[in-house]
């Protein structure tokens, strides 16, 4: 191959590897940093790209060499048939194949000495955890309205049930498979953004962007759809410059980028929170969040802090998963590695799943702590707080979530119904799982509640406030608590005194529990309704139509309609308003 026609081949040949190089990069989006692992297998397809053409066109009249030499000087090279050469190994191949396979080496070393193997120790050290009090850290639950129990896949039905009803929205957009566990304004809701279905709904509404995002409230049970002024532009379903990931890697190239979590912030705008990671032992070992990017997917801006300075009114930071990982390094790995394999003393881990728990303005993830045994019982729990990286233990031994969910799960056997992973809450002091009873169609049909250190007592009703009402008493009834008080449901301050002349009484039978309505005219000659569980208070059946009673109730979510909290019967004349 002659000068001109080997420099014309060299030309080709990068400009195709520069191509491809960038494809691949644009596609994959590997961080720049030397302790990604991205980074390792990307280099070495670079090199392959560079190396490829100097072997090609080194060879001794190799065979490519030859059909571009032909093809740059036909009439100079005529070749019968059948005379090519095939390429022979040149002097630089072995060479060239080191210089390739050196990242694949340093990717591969690095993963082994940066391995628990080795750091075990490191790998414990990695996490600080304070052993805490559960009675005196956990505030008691009284108010059951406001935990929430939903899980994800019953948010993603009450979501889309919601969006369903919105035919110009639900036509071009779907809501994100990620629903995220928020504390909005002191109130946790779920939250996810619309996508666009498609590349072709990408391509005919990516002028005008996404209109919205759906709010789940997983403590009543409803959603609602949120319309923005200013529309998003960056998501995870966008194509070409659109696409969130795309937009995040141009920004910050040489960052490990961690899944975003889209939010909003304590003035209902959108935001993306996305953390970066930064190994803690030598090149690749026990990656860690070390800084946080906020991120406007309706302007594309974005900034980056500091965990110390992380703004508190961000809810997640860290993922569930991670910082149940981070535990298990510490539990298992305290002792060292050959311990962590052959004899396993003290050696504890973390349960297979984690709930929320929302303390004052911050989400933590909770889940139980057991022996690496699996013996179906814990000795504690963590809380581990989402925003922070806070860890804290309880010492309270019992039975672990799965036990506890097919505690519930039986007492209700015959009607086949689902329990989702439940919440540690504090009842008069005592550790207990609250969690739903599902149908096959995802439906909350049930609650239930669980004590941790004796699983045998179960409580299960159509709603949290009955359900929390027969946990009470039989945590009496065993012998557990001293006392459930008069009144184990409903907060005195919380009622207001009600006469009612009585017109209408209505027996109502819902997931195996009834219930007795009471419609009414009000001494204020206002309509209203109260309500009670039957099982509750059974001599309320004896109240007849016409009688005037003096209830004590509390508001609903429904303005017109009241819990009983307590009743009298009195004769007292309740005048009707004139025609």
């Amino acid at each position: 191959m002659n000068k001109k026609s080997k420099f014309l081949s060299y030309t080709v040949s990068y400009v195709i590897a520069a191509i491809i190089a960038f494809a691949v990069y644009y596609v994959t989006l590997p961080a720049m940093n030397l302790q990604s692992k991205g980074f390792y297998t990307y280099l070495t397809l670079v090199l392959a790209l560079i190396c490829a053409p100097i072997w090609i066109f080194n060879q001794d009249k190799g065979f490519l060499s030859q059909i571009l030499d032909e093809m740059v000087n036909s009439n100079k090279h005529k070749k019968k048939k059948g005379e090519y050469i095939y390429p022979k190994k040149g002097k630089g191949s072995t060479l060239m194949l080191v210089v390739i396979c050196i990242p694949l080496v340093v990717l591969l070393l690095g993963s082994l000495i940066s391995s628990t193997v080795f750091n075990a120790r490191a790998y414990s050290e990695i996490i600080t955890v304070s052993e805490e009090k559960f009675e005196d850290d956990m505030p008691k639950t009284d108010k059951v309205t406001n935990i929430a129990l939903m899980d994800t896949d019953t948010a993603k039905i009450i979501g889309n049930r919601t969006l369903g009803s919105l035919s110009d929205v639900v036509s071009q957009f779907e809501i994100s498979e990620n629903y995220n566990q928020i504390n909005y304004l002191r109130t946790p809701k779920k939250v996810a953004n619309l996508e666009y279905a498609g590349f072709f709904k990408w391509l005919g509404n990516r002028a005008n962007g996404i209109p919205g995002f759906v709010m789940v409230d997983p403590v009543n049970n409803n959603a609602e759809y949120k319309e923005l002024s200013k529309p998003l532009k960056y998501v995870e379903s966008g194509y070409l410059g659109d696409d969130l990931m795309r937009k995040l890697r141009f920004s910050y190239p040489t960052k490990i980028l961690g899944e975003p979590r889209f939010e909003i912030d304590d003035l209902g705008n959108p935001v993306y929170i996305v953390p970066c990671y930064k190994p803690q032992v030598l090149m690749f070992g026990a990656e860690d969040v070390n800084e946080v990017i906020i991120f406007d997917p309706c302007t594309g801006k974005s900034e980056i802090y500091d965990l110390e300075k992380t703004p508190a009114w961000i809810d997640i930071v860290y993922d569930g998963y991670l910082a149940c990982e981070k535990y298990d390094w510490k539990g298992i790995y305290s002792g060292g590695f050959i311990n962590s394999i052959i004899g396993n003393k003290n050696c504890v881990q973390t349960t297979d799943d984690f709930g929320y728990v929302i303390l004052e303005d911050d989400v933590w993830y909770y889940t139980g702590v057991t022996s690496v045994n699996s013996d179906k019982s814990n000795i504690g729990f963590i809380l581990s707080n989402a925003r922070t990286g806070e860890y804290k233990f309880y010492p309270v031994i019992g039975a672990e979530e799965h036990s506890a969910m097919a505690s519930a799960e039986g007492e209700i056997q015959e009607k086949g119904y689902v329990a989702s992973f439940p919440v540690l809450i504090n009842v008069e002091g005592e550790a207990t799982y609250i969690m739903v009873l599902k149908d096959a169609g995802g439906q909350v049909r049930r609650y239930a509640l669980v004590n941790v250190e004796q699983y045998s007592v179960v409580a299960t009703a159509a709603t949290q406030t009955e359900a929390m009402s027969k946990y009470k008493a039989l945590l009496f009834e065993n012998g557990i608590i001293d006392d459930p008080g008069n009144d184990p449901v409903i907060d005195p301050s919380d009622t207001e005194e009600i006469t009612l002349l009585v017109d209408k009484i209505t027996l109502v039978a819902h997931g195996g529990e009834s219930y007795i309505y009471f419609t009414g005219l009000s001494s204020k000659n206002e309509k209203i309704i109260l309500r009670k569980a039957v099982q509750d208070d059974a001599t309320l059946l004896f109240v007849e139509e016409n009688d005037t009673i003096k209830f004590k109730a509390k508001a609903t979510e429904n303005a017109s309609i009241f819990e009983v909290a307590s009743w009298e019967k009195i004769s007292v004349t309740v005048e009707t308003p004139q025609a």
